[in-house]
């Protein structure tokens, strides 16, 4: 039986929806980020490991929460470890190439982050595959930047050895985002770092590995957009790090407003204050709107956003709205 979490987390992943059919617009220009076909109850879905080795247990556990909605797949090499990654870089990929090209295959599930994805990426033509939905997130931002690159929508959301611990409230949240062309309910976030309104595309996810994209072809173009960032286990001069790094990259004059979601295990020992403050300072620095504490990342709560899609951000109110559906039928 899966844990389920008090009704005021999981409740931050459900509210009504309503549908609304809008172009992307980043900037004067429109830009339209394509959505995939929307899933159906009992279709084949595919998981796959494009990144680090996993836990078995906590693997079987996210089967049987896809199980219970959809037909799920996988190959026997999704077990593979070389070193830190899932099997060598022929195999991951092979994986993802073969599941993604399959028309059986309505959906790709990334079974863990950690790191691989990048080494994947100049091998993987993207344009050249069909356009389904792939959910993951952490390391799979690589993956994510590389689609929204090409003007495609992919899903921010628990990987498969995360849903076995994640509410039936966060799970069900995924599961209409996949199958309904409706816009995702709202998300509140903890905080307000600095006040203001902004819209645009929603792109980004973890933070070290966007820095990391800085300079490559895979990185889209950031203006306009709304910039969704998370972490784990960094210590807050490290975020310090990746953020000016962001800054003195030009990133923050091309974004019109920052979502921050959950920087998780990111605390100095010994010291009173902490990663959010850290951040607190930086956003300041920028002065764009920013609000803090969004249930995504690699928290107890991994709310699932679509990424590509036109988002409000009210950095007062602390809510993130969705304008745009994430599927369409």
């Amino acid at each position: 039986m899966r844990p389920s979490l008090p009704a005021a987390a999981g409740s931050a992943c459900l509210r009504p929806t309503s549908r609304l059919d809008k172009p992307s617009a980043i900037g004067d220009e429109v830009t339209v980020f394509a959505p995939p076909s929307a899933l159906r109850a009992q279709d084949t879905v595919q998981l796959v490991a494009p990144a680090g080795p996993f836990d078995r247990a906590s693997f079987d556990r996210g089967l049987e929460v896809l199980s219970s909605r959809y037909r799920p797949r996988f190959d026997d090499g999704i077990f593979s470890r070389s070193r830190y990654l899932a099997g060598d870089d022929d195999r991951r990929l092979a994986e993802l190439t073969s599941a993604w090209r399959n028309d059986e295959v309505r959906a790709l599930f990334a079974a863990r982050g950690g790191y691989g994805v990048m080494r994947l990426l100049a091998r993987l033509d993207v344009e050249a595959l069909p356009h389904k939905p792939i959910v993951g997130f952490s390391d799979l931002t690589a993956l994510h930047l590389a689609l929204q690159a090409k003007g495609r929508i992919s899903i921010h959301a628990p990987v498969v050895t995360q849903l076995g611990r994640s509410s039936p409230e966060v799970v069900q949240r995924l599961f209409d985002l996949l199958e309904r062309d409706v816009v995702a309910p709202p998300l509140t976030a903890t905080e307000t770092f600095v006040g203001g309104r902004a819209e645009g595309p929603l792109i980004g996810g973890n933070l070290s590995v966007l820095t990391r994209l800085i300079g490559t072809p895979y990185l889209p173009d950031l203006t306009g957009a709304i910039l969704l960032l998370e972490d784990v286990t960094e210590r807050p001069y490290r975020l310090d790090r990746m953020w000016t790094h962001l800054r003195l990259a030009g990133v923050f004059e091309k974004v019109r407003g920052i979502a921050l979601g959950e920087f998780t295990h990111c605390e100095e020992k010994g010291e009173a204050w902490g990663p959010l403050d850290v951040l607190r300072d930086l956003a300041r620095e920028v002065n764009l709107p920013c609000a803090s504490g969004f249930p995504i990342g690699h928290g107890e709560v991994n709310c699932a956003v679509p990424l590509g899609v036109r988002v409000r951000l009210d950095a007062d109110a602390r809510t993130l709205e969705f304008l745009e559906p994430a599927v369409r039928r």
